[in-house]
């Protein structure tokens, strides 16, 4: 039986593999076991924008007040203001309903704890045990559920507090149809930069349709529709906890370049604390390159914010993230930010007097990346010694790079990766591999 907890929370189709049988369970575990410590434990709760999550999110509720849990509802909100909040307001957890960057069909439930920190894989693992094996008593109390009001500007400026005014830059943001529709703009407005919404009217459906940062073509394209326009763009992802980047020639600018950015300025102002960035296997090879001639290294973690985070907090480090875009800044959030992230990297950019093209000075080696469906249960063939063996071949023939090939914790894919510092072979290599794993695949 897989795992019910990805490298991002709970995530599967809504009203499927995510109902509110389970969601209300999820509730109700997370409340009993924060009951523990406090007689009435109070829960923030979020969602995105998509159709499915209010419909999750008064399951959720339910089964926290089934168990004698309060719930204070914020609305759509991006993931980091309820994990910003959870401390602020004196909760004891969070709760967002959201499947981050995956189609509006998905939904998910991402936990926090009362520091506004992402629960760990022991204590999911307890709540996914109360699930399954049934045993969630009731207290006998029952929890009341309140709207919040506007607490969402407390979120608004904390971020704007934590960087200087951007007055006279000329921003494009790219929302997702997401939960920063709500948050980017009068968060910009507050900090003086001249702001250009697109995507930013969600109806339930659209959310990171063509759009966001796992769709960065379409900002990319904008800006390049518009020359002259725009200092830089930022897209966000569906929860607002990624950012990706694009200069003021619409070229991309992605989480390994923005850490590489971000980097030089904290080691410059002292503040690269441990004299490392925190990254994951996925991120690019010219990252480590960089780090490595600039006085600098790269600690490397498994994917997931969460690994990073936790990398972080191990080796007091205060800065790492994604190459999709997830980039935490331990001394402003306890996860990944967006909106913070866009946020610093503009800070920097007015401060440089350079252009938005001239900000990155790593290289990029060149990478491709594909992927194939494959299940929970089918993800296990990578464990299989012939399996391995192969992709070890396969890896082996790459001159000054590597491939990577791992089942991924929010989507059921495999995904296959490959870099080198000679781009010729590649597609060839990284196709074949493809279609030997499908073939495995097929044939177990």
């Amino acid at each position: 039986m897989s795992r019910l907890f990805g490298t991002d929370g709970i995530r599967g189709v809504a009203n499927s593999e995510l109902d509110c049988a389970l969601a209300l369970k999820v509730g109700m575990a997370a409340a009993i076991i924060q009951a523990r410590q406090h007689p009435r434990p109070l829960f923030l709760t979020g969602c995105d924008t998509r159709g499915s999550g209010d419909m999750l999110e008064a399951a959720l509720c339910a089964g926290i007040c089934s168990a004698g849990g309060d719930v204070v509802r914020l609305g759509v909100v991006p993931t980091p203001a309820v994990a910003h909040l959870v401390p602020a307001l004196g909760a004891q957890a969070g709760v967002m309903v959201s499947a981050s960057h995956n189609p509006y069909q998905y939904n998910g439930i991402k936990l926090f704890g009362s520091g506004g920190f992402k629960l760990t894989d022991a204590q999911e693992d307890e709540i996914e045990e109360m699930i399954r094996s049934g045993d969630l008593p009731r207290t006998g109390e029952v929890g009341r559920i309140r709207h919040s009001g506007d607490v969402v500007g407390k979120y608004i400026e904390h971020i704007a507090s934590c960087v200087s005014p951007l007055d006279g830059l000329r921003i494009a943001l790219d929302c997702a149809n997401g939960s920063a529709s709500r948050t980017a703009e009068p968060l910009f407005n507050s900090l003086g930069a001249e702001v250009t919404l697109i995507c930013a009217e969600p109806d339930g459906r659209n959310i990171n349709d063509g759009c966001g940062s796992t769709h960065i073509e379409r900002l990319c394209g904008f800006i390049r529709e518009h020359p002259g326009r725009f200092d830089i763009g930022f897209a966000f992802d569906g929860d607002a906890d990624r950012c990706i980047a694009a200069d003021e020639n619409g070229r991309e600018l992605d989480g390994d370049c923005i850490l590489a950015i971000l980097a030089e300025r904290m080691r410059d102002e002292g503040a690269l604390d441990g004299g490392a960035i925190v990254a994951t296997v996925m991120s690019n090879i010219g990252l480590t390159r960089f780090a490595e001639n600039n006085g600098m290294r790269v600690e490397t973690t498994a994917v997931g914010d969460r690994y990073v985070l936790e990398r972080m907090l191990e080796g007091g480090y205060s800065l790492g993230g994604e190459r999709s875009g997830h980039i935490i800044m331990t001394a402003h959030m306890t996860t990944g930010d967006g909106q913070l992230t866009a946020a610093k990297l503009a800070e920097t950019l007015r401060r440089s007097g350079k252009r938005a093209s001239q900000l990155c000075r790593m290289r990029q080696y060149p990478q491709l990346e594909t992927k194939i469906h494959a299940t929970p249960e089918m993800k296990s063939i990578l464990d299989r010694p012939a399996v391995a063996g192969y992709i070890k071949k396969c890896a082996e023939s790459i001159p000054d790079g590597r491939l990577l090939v791992r089942a991924s914790g929010t989507e059921p894919v495999i995904r296959i990766m490959a870099e080198s510092g000679d781009a010729d072979g590649l597609a060839g290599l990284v196709a074949g591999c493809a279609e030997t794993l499908e073939r495995m695949l097929s044939a177990d």
